[in-house]
C-alpha cells in the first residue's frame, strides 16, 4: 500500500472501512456544493469508494484518504484519476487531480500540502502524465489551491450542464507549493 506523509498529514489509499468517512464527507451540502451540486446518498458514496479502490488496482494510482497526523482524524481525500470524462477540451493524455476536505479542515493549507505530496510521488513514476483538473468557477478556494500547485487556467467550458474551468499542468512534479 502506498503511504505518504507530510508535516501534518498521513495519506493512504482507501479501504472498505473508509465507507463511514466517505458517507459523512459526501453527505455534507457545503462539501458537495461545487463538485456535484447535491449531497451524495450512501449508495453513491459506496460506489465512489469502490471506484477509488478499483482505480488503484487498474492504474497503480488513485485517490488517497487524508488523516491528521496529530490525532488520526479523517480530513478528506485527494489524488489522481483516469475518469474518461466527456468534456471539451478532452482531458485525455493527462491524469486528473482532485481534492476535497471535510468542511472543518478548510482554510489551513491542507489540500495544497496533501496534493504537493501526491504530485511529488506521482511525478517520480516513469509513466507520469501531464496533469489536469476541473473546478467550478465559484470555487475560489480550490482555484487558489490549483494556482499554488502550478496549474494554469486553460479554458471555461461546460461539464454536463455546469460551467467548469479546465486547468493544466505539464510537469506532475512539484518541489514546494507556495504558501
Amino acid at each position: 500500500m502506498t503511504l505518504l506523509r507530510t508535516v501534518r498529514l498521513h495519506l493512504r489509499p482507501h479501504v472498505i472501512d473508509d465507507f463511514a468517512f466517505l458517507k459523512q464527507l459526501w453527505a455534507d451540502p457545503e462539501v458537495a456544493r461545487f463538485i456535484s451540486g447535491t449531497p451524495s446518498t450512501p449508495e453513491e458514496s459506496w460506489a465512489r469508494l469502490l471506484r477509488y479502490i478499483g482505480h488503484w488496482a487498474a492504474f497503480g494510482f488513485g485517490y488517497f484518504a487524508i488523516f491528521d497526523k496529530a490525532d488520526g482524524r479523517y480530513l478528506g481525500e485527494c489524488g489522481l484519476m483516469e475518469l474518461q470524462r466527456e468534456i471539451t477540451p478532452s482531458l485525455a493524455g493527462s491524469a486528473e487531480v482532485g481534492w476535497v476536505l471535510t468542511s472543518d479542515a478548510w482554510g489551513r493549507g491542507l489540500a495544497t500540502e496533501a496534493m504537493s505530496a501526491v504530485m511529488a510521488w506521482y511525478g517520480a513514476r516513469p509513466d507520469a502524465q501531464p496533469l489536469s483538473c476541473i473546478i467550478a468557477p465559484g470555487n475560489v478556494a480550490s482555484i487558489r489551491v490549483a494556482a499554488k500547485l502550478g496549474f494554469m487556467l486553460e479554458t471555461e467550458t461546460l461539464y454536463g450542464e455546469r460551467p467548469t474551468l479546465v486547468f493544466r499542468r505539464g510537469n506532475p512534479v512539484i518541489a514546494k507549493a507556495s504558501p
